[in-house]
């Protein structure tokens, strides 16, 4: 992904996880805005985006190393990753058997006693696979503690548990018990 490419998906992510007022937009209550309003936004924050079309956008979709945004209807949203103050609303959806989750090893004494928070997102972050995990955990460690969530008997017993995309899962909030 070129400089400016990966410069566009960073601004992208701010203007839709983190700080949309800051760009003047407004998120409905699944996230979504319309993709001319993130475009007109995106063009007055640089100069040098004064031409930028919806292809662009798709670009930086199709270049990314993961998913983290989604278009349809002419809207766009980020699919997980929010900080913004009012929730973002997500259809519940039966979990795999087990999901993982990567972290320090100081937090995962904290996380074996009190559960899983979502600290200053939304939602808690869930890896599909174990490689997905350590690399998440290797971004504030480098030697992650690999957390084992029994998912589905967390979900059989009222749990919600939301996709975010192929790698990651969401959930509100995941107890000890459920932890190893």
């Amino acid at each position: 992904m070129t400089e400016d490419m990966t410069r566009l998906g960073k601004t992208m992510s701010h203007a839709l996880r983190h700080a949309p007022q800051l760009y003047h937009l407004q998120l409905d209550e699944q996230g979504w805005v319309p993709v001319e309003a993130l475009l007109e936004a995106l063009r007055r924050h640089r100069r040098e985006w004064a031409n930028l079309q919806e292809a662009d956008l798709h670009a930086v979709m199709a270049n990314a190393d993961k998913q983290r945004f989604e278009i349809r209807d002419g809207k766009i949203r980020a699919i997980y990753g929010h900080s913004v103050r009012d929730k973002i609303e997500r259809m519940p959806v039966t979990p795999p058997a087990i999901l993982y989750h990567g972290t320090t090893p100081q937090a995962a004494v904290s996380i074996r006693t009190q559960g899983l928070k979502p600290m200053q997102r939304q939602y808690v972050h869930l890896s599909a696979d174990v490689e997905t995990a350590i690399l998440t955990g290797r971004r504030r460690t480098n030697r992650p503690v690999i957390l084992k969530i029994a998912a589905l008997e967390a979900h059989r017993h009222g749990l919600a548990f939301y996709l975010g995309n192929d790698q990651v899962w969401l959930a509100d909030f995941v107890p000890p018990q459920y932890i190893t």
